[in-house]
């Protein structure tokens, strides 16, 4: 298994949601219902093993660790395309994102996914997406992840991906125009628990998730 730089989250690793998506998959595990748990930050166009469910790196540290979970519920339901493009322009990560460079949510990325996960009234995120020629099951993942996150970033207080739960309906189409919907759902101390969802040009849906964001302590 190969995170190739491209895919990259915070500077030097990779995007969480995409990481956990090609370990997934490493596992036999790309559409789920599968669980994976990252224990350090993934990194970059390193070759990773996985053993009895644990990834290590070359040096034999422990990256993540994957399972096969039960199925459960979608929590986080649709909205319409017009909705998500609404929010998406008035995405607070286009003037201050704590990774710029993010495959998925960075406005600095040239060939990311660009989701801009804006604010609805209700709390929860939106943002539309274009699904890219190259869709893989770890595309999915990697959108399910940070507009879940986006429900509880705010300025000074960044967070990134803990462990992440999902499921993988079906693939989108390349240049599908799809619509990605996060929430917060509750959270302790510096753990925050959300959801994703993510659905089609039809408003099917494609899949969703559940996830831990864990806040970064102070600079």
């Amino acid at each position: 298994m190969l995170i190739e730089a491209r895919f990259n989250g915070p500077p030097g690793s990779g995007n969480g949601g995409w990481s956990a998506g090609i370990i997934a998959a490493g596992a036999g595990l790309a559409h789920g219902p599968a669980e994976v748990t990252l224990r350090r930050p993934p990194p970059l166009d390193t070759p990773l093993t996985l053993a009895d469910g644990t990834a290590h790196d070359p040096d034999g540290t422990v990256v993540a660790q994957v399972a096969p979970v039960p199925a459960f519920p979608v929590e986080v339901p649709p909205v319409d395309r017009a909705t998500a493009e609404a929010a998406a322009a008035a995405y607070p990560g286009l003037v201050d994102h704590p990774f710029p460079g993010c495959y998925v949510c960075g406005p600095a990325h040239p060939t990311g996914l660009r989701i801009f996960p804006g604010r609805l009234p209700d709390g929860r995120t939106a943002a539309p997406l274009r699904a890219p020629a190259d869709v893989a099951p770890a595309t999915v993942w990697a959108a399910l992840d940070c507009p879940g996150g986006w429900a509880v970033i705010a300025p000074g207080r960044p967070y990134v991906l803990g462990r992440i739960t999902v499921v993988v309906d079906r693939l989108p189409e390349p240049g599908d125009e799809c619509v990605v919907v996060g929430a917060a759902v509750g959270g302790e101390g510096r753990k925050a628990q959300v959801r994703s969802a993510l659905y089609g040009p039809d408003g099917a849906l494609l899949g969703h998730a559940r996830a831990t964001w864990i806040a970064l302590p102070p600079a």
